[in-house]
């Protein structure tokens, strides 16, 4: 078959390698990880060599309409609207309430689900008594009280981490982690390479970051590169805070 997703595949003889699409700003590797090298080495990817306005010349040379279409930005299978409103669909609201690392409860939410960690937006709170105006952020989703925990700053301690634990790690070729590897990592879409050291654990692979990683969020992607290799990745289980928490 053929896609257009920005991503590249290189043959080394027994092995069919899953490359990051030429263009960085639209390299689609991050949501491929899963794809086996067996799949990949029967799939083309003809637009993962070009950068995005070469493919736009070239649909405007041949008369396509979509030459000129507007980016999307939505989910494919969602569209151009809001998330939450896709989940209200299938998910019955679950409110809670919003605390402050120190507990204090200063709002409620209408479900962990609609909230990510490092979220600014939509938290509903202001005009708190002895608050500072700094910006309140998701720092915890805490799902066994059903509690969403916030703090002030875009810098909160909260929203950094050091390592993280992954699970359900799919590898596009097998890998070896006899001993720990220095690769790098992604947490998020376009997100610039990470270092880090990665190693296979009792409780599953773990990712020890060389620098301090903002909002790591359970239940998203990592991803682990080579280089320009897509190694592979799996479900993000907890990440391990920077520093202390009290």
């Amino acid at each position: 078959i053929a896609t257009g997703h920005y991503v590249r595949r290189r043959d080394t003889g027994a092995l069919t390698e899953l490359l990051k699409g030429l263009d960085p700003n639209k390299d689609q590797s991050y949501f491929l990880h899963a794809v086996g090298g067996q799949e990949i080495a029967r799939t083309l990817f003809p637009v993962g060599e070009l950068e995005k306005p070469e493919v736009r010349a070239i649909a405007e040379k041949h008369g396509l309409a979509t030459a000129k279409k507007k980016d999307s930005t939505g989910i494919c299978f969602i569209g151009e609207r809001r998330f939450s409103d896709f989940l209200k669909q299938y998910l019955p609201a679950q409110p809670g309430d919003i605390e402050t690392t120190e507990g204090e409860v200063i709002g409620r939410h209408h479900g962990l689900m609609y909230h990510t960690i490092g979220q600014r937006q939509g938290l509903g709170i202001g005009g708190l008594k002895d608050a500072s105006d700094e910006p309140w952020y998701v720092l915890h989703k805490d799902l066994a009280r059903n509690v969403l925990v916030v703090g002030q700053g875009n810098e909160h301690p909260w929203l950094f981490s050091r390592a993280l634990l992954a699970s359900e790690i799919f590898w596009v070729n097998p890998v070896d982690l006899g001993s720990p590897r220095q690769l790098t990592a992604k947490v998020r879409y376009r997100q610039s390479d990470q270092r880090c050291t990665l190693e296979r654990t009792a409780s599953g692979y773990r990712a020890v970051f060389d620098e301090p990683q903002r909002a790591v969020t359970p239940g998203q992607s990592v991803v682990f590169y080579d280089g320009e290799v897509c190694l592979g990745g799996g479900v993000i289980e907890a990440a391990e805070p920077w520093s202390p928490r009290a």
